[in-house]
């Protein structure tokens, strides 16, 4: 037997006596000769020693953060004319009321420790469209009065004259009218431009 099986053997033996002892009530204590043999047994043990990792050193690192944010901007609304043949020459009123548009700006934002130190524009889109202004001018000339004459009405007649005349119509006029035209009335008598003075 060589000396490795007889070491087993021995270490089996002291096992199988000390269970022995244990279970008829005697001390659960080790012999010196059960004790090296379950050192001379059991595997070896290296002991290291661990050094403490160094402690961190405060970061100087700054703080890079980026944020999304959103602008809106208003849009002007533009003004349009239109001819309306249907109201008298030179009135005017606003068919449609303009009203301004907004545009939504979306920014990227980089903060640098709490503070901006870029900003990149995403998208630019139009929430709200402006509404154009409408406003209609007066194109209509009153056909009953002659366009030969302004500042009062002078039918469009066979003949006209001033009323309060001497003439026999069949038209008048009542006050004072500018020739603009031809004085195919012979209102201005004096020919200074003015009839029915």
């Amino acid at each position: 037997m060589t000396y490795q099986s007889r070491k087993s053997a021995l270490v089996l033996g002291l096992t199988l006596l000390m269970g022995g002892l244990t279970a008829c009530g005697a001390p659960q204590e080790k012999s010196p000769v059960e004790e090296a043999a379950v050192a001379a047994s059991a595997p070896a043990v290296t002991a290291t020693t661990a050094s403490a990792a160094p402690s961190p050193s405060p970061s100087s690192t700054p703080v890079v953060e980026k944020r999304t944010v959103q602008v809106r901007k208003s849009i002007p609304f533009a003004t349009r004319t239109v001819d309306d043949p249907s109201e008298p020459e030179g009135t005017k009123s606003v068919r449609v009321t303009g009203a301004k548009g907004v545009r939504t700006l979306t920014y990227e934002i980089t903060l640098t420790d709490g503070v901006e130190t870029g900003r990149k524009l995403v998208t630019s889109v139009v929430t709200k469209k402006p509404v154009t202004k409408v406003i209609a001018v007066g194109t209509k000339t009153t056909s009953d009065c002659d366009p030969n004459y302004s500042g009062q009405c002078v039918p469009i007649a066979s003949d006209v004259d001033c009323g309060g005349g001497s003439g026999n119509g069949p038209a008048y006029v009542y006050g004072t009218v500018k020739v603009i035209g031809e004085d195919i009335y012979d209102l201005d008598r004096d020919g200074d431009g003015y009839g029915c003075e």
